[in-house]
């Protein structure tokens, strides 16, 4: 299968899932996962008319979509990993959706950096629903305190919530739990399901999901040694 291939067999996917549940498929919108993968790569999805995309590091994306955004300036770049804060005046400056604030010194440097240059990134905060320690993420008991601190004291405007649920565990359960979540603070966004589950996702809620191996194939990770 070609890379177009796997995009409409995403794209129907999604469509099947909407439908199966009683949404419209228009009230969800694939991020395509782009990291690892050179520009190059994407061009065919840019030239068959996708426009929004998912990057894991500040860095790679600031070298990769300068150049696409030249030829094709209404693309939507998502954030996806974490953010260090020393970092936020380039992830401010090159996304148009952060959806990793976990933390207060996040929260902060955001506040900082949206007052001084004027532009304003739609925000989700990122729950750590499997309360998993290598992973970033506020955790589910502190969510509801973290999004009032965002919005009371750093004056932020929180679209919505995303999650990465543990690999070995059902995902069912924490996407349920951000959910939950969401509704209770008046939160209409959800980003949660990737490659492997992300019809799942679309069945409890979800208006984005970021999908990436599922479309643009095997990624080719450096050797570690």
């Amino acid at each position: 299968m070609t890379i177009l291939d796997r995009y409409a067999a995403a794209q129907s996917a999604i469509g099947r899932a909407a439908i199966d549940c009683g949404r419209d498929p228009a009230a969800v919108t694939l991020v395509c996962v782009t990291k690892t993968f050179p520009g190059e790569d994407v061009l065919p999805l840019l030239e068959a008319g996708h426009r929004v995309y998912g990057e894991n590091r500040v860095q790679e994306a600031m070298s990769k979509w300068p150049a696409l955004r030249e030829r094709y300036p209404d693309i939507e770049l998502h954030l996806i990993g974490p953010l260090q804060s020393n970092k936020t005046r380039e992830a401010v400056e090159t996304f148009d959706v952060i959806q990793s604030v976990d933390r207060e010194k996040i929260a902060g440097a955001l506040a900082e950096e949206i007052a001084r240059s004027g532009k304003r990134p739609r925000l989700f905060v990122q729950v750590n629903t499997g309360a998993e320690p290598q992973k970033a993420g506020i955790l589910p008991q502190d969510a509801d305190a973290f999004l009032a601190l965002c919005r009371d004291r750093y004056r932020l405007e929180i679209e919505g919530l995303m999650c990465v649920p543990p690999v070995d565990e059902q995902a069912s359960p924490h996407f349920a739990l951000l959910a939950d979540i969401a509704a209770r603070n008046d939160l209409r966004q959800l980003s949660m399901g990737m490659s492997s589950d992300y019809e799942l996702a679309i069945q409890l809620g979800a208006t984005f999901v970021r999908v990436g191996s599922a479309i643009m194939g095997a990624r080719d990770y450096p050797v570690q040694g």
